[in-house]
């Protein structure tokens, strides 16, 4: 029953991330502001709602092995298999004026995630600095992105749902909230089998929050970054990912900790100090080359899967 509590909650979670998306960027495209803008705030937030949901649950049940392994674990899928499967099927071309803004800010959020979890706790007031940091960099990238868009015309463009009905703002709206009661109900759906699994096979929720849940919670991305590589909207992938990161490593832990401490088990921290160095790996090749090509991504995703199986080894 506890597998089919999670695969049912890991699927309300994916669904409901997605109508997340559908709905934010309906109403982004309506105020005609740019996909990369687009890419990084609202869907890089929509596709962090599961991780947020996940994680707030998570705390609240004392599990907070699965919080941080979800934060962590969802980090480092979204660089290595999220960015590696979209680069795979279309090299991604890198924007060196946008993305060297966010990756300034990407840097700043994984030292802060850094620091504050081998220190072993997020209280309320690192959390509050946490949000605040997140609150200035959306501020930073809408005036930056606002000055850009002054003089250029956005063509508002369908998108999936759109495409087969016709959405008015107010349904837009609708659509969003009723998302963000997926994803709770999803949530609360992942973390009660998951803690139940952990148990009944012996395995640490930290493992299982930095595989099965992180992956769960990461697959919005995946489905986001393939279609818009695809679509050759580069912008949408990258910032998809720039912001998702963010967004995980300032805001979910930050503003779990605004409610609850949250408490990092020791086993996390190597996994820490991958996810920063894959962070790395990110910045230097986008400052480097300009571009992830498909050999790139290909490398990536085998990254991603050996560090799988040594998960799955120890």
């Amino acid at each position: 029953m506890s597998y089919i509590e999670l695969l049912l909650g890991l699927l309300l979670l994916i669904g409901g991330g997605n109508l997340l998306v559908e709905g934010s960027v309906m109403l982004a495209r309506r105020f005609k502001v740019s996909p990369l803008l687009i890419g990084l705030l609202l869907v890089g937030f929509g596709t962090s709602m599961p991780e947020l949901a996940t994680s707030l649950l998570a705390v609240a049940r004392k599990a907070d092995g699965i919080a941080i392994g979800n934060v962590v674990g969802s980090n480092i899928a979204n660089i290595l298999l999220v960015l590696g499967a979209a680069a795979i099927l279309r090299p991604i071309k890198i924007q060196a004026i946008s993305f060297g803004r966010d990756a300034i800010f990407l840097g700043i959020s994984t030292i802060v995630l850094l620091v504050a979890l081998l220190r072993g706790q997020i209280g309320w007031e690192l959390g509050a600095l946490m949000c605040m940091t997140l609150a200035f960099y959306v501020y930073h990238a809408y005036r930056t992105d606002k000055a850009h868009m002054k003089d250029q015309v956005l063509e508002p463009r369908p998108i999936a749902l759109s495409r087969r009905f016709h959405i008015s703002t107010p349904l837009s709206v609708v659509l969003t909230i009723s998302s963000l009661v997926l994803l709770l109900i999803g949530a609360h759906m992942v973390v009660d089998s998951v803690i139940i699994l952990a148990t009944h096979w012996g395995i640490s929720e930290t493992i299982i929050g930095l595989t099965v849940v992180a992956f769960g919670t990461s697959l919005p991305e995946l489905v986001t970054s393939i279609i818009a590589s695809v679509k050759n909207e580069s912008d949408v992938a990258v910032g998809n990912v720039l912001g998702s990161n963010i967004y995980n490593a300032l805001f979910i832990l930050g503003f779990t900790a605004l409610f609850l401490p949250v408490v990092v088990p020791p086993t996390v921290k190597p996994d820490v100090l991958v996810m920063a160095a894959t962070t790395m790996l990110l910045l230097a090749i986008g400052w480097g080359r300009g571009r992830i090509d498909r050999w790139i991504g290909g490398c990536f995703v085998i990254i991603y899967f050996m560090y799988i199986i040594y998960l799955g080894m120890h």
